[in-house]
């Protein structure tokens, strides 16, 4: 294989050149990553603020929510 370095940089650049490269690809990735978590959140916010207001002031709409359960009371004889 020929080593074609077109640039004429030493060994020691390219490959500060190469990590600097794949430094900035992976906090580029990140960046989208972070963008996209805040994306969804800011959607689920902007849909709960959507809602009427008294939608917040109704019960759980889930039964199972909202079952207690009853001490047990015990009597010795």
């Amino acid at each position: 294989m020929k080593n074609e370095n077109l640039l004429e940089m030493s060994e020691k650049s390219r490959l500060a050149a190469d990590v600097t490269l794949l430094m900035l690809k992976g906090a580029g990735m990140a960046a989208v990553f972070v963008l996209a978590v805040w994306f969804v959140i800011a959607v689920i916010a902007g849909i709960g603020r959507a809602l009427p207001a008294e939608s917040r002031d109704t019960a759980d709409p889930t039964p199972l929510s909202s079952l207690t359960i009853e001490a047990v009371q015990t009597t010795y004889i």
